[in-house]
């Protein structure tokens, strides 16, 4: 699945769950609070989590949490992205432009 298409799937997917009806503000927060979980998920793969209530889980299942709580991200950033009809691919074009600007060697 290429940007464009994750993009649409996002908007249809949140549309039928009544997602996509929510306040920006509240849009905000919870890519907030999955940047947070993104956080959480990498300090498992880097260092462990060594709280006597979880188990221990291996190195390919907290990697398979990042991949998941990365996608939550994503969808959370086409989301608002579809609020002001702003494609992923504007984005990536934007940033990368932005930072070959920023950094360009002459």
């Amino acid at each position: 699945m290429n940007a464009t298409e994750f993009q649409q799937w996002v908007e249809e997917y949140y549309k039928s769950r009544g997602w996509s009806d929510l306040d920006i503000f509240i849009r905000i927060g919870f890519l907030a609070e999955e940047t947070g979980e993104v956080a959480r998920a990498i300090r498992s793969l880097e260092i462990g989590r060594d709280r006597p209530d979880e188990e221990k889980e291996s190195y390919a299942e907290n990697r398979n949490e990042l991949i998941g709580e990365l996608g939550d991200v994503l969808a959370n950033v086409s989301v608002i992205a579809n609020k002001y009809d702003i494609s992923l691919e504007e984005v990536f074009k934007a940033h990368t432009d932005k930072l070959n600007d920023r950094y360009s060697i002459n």
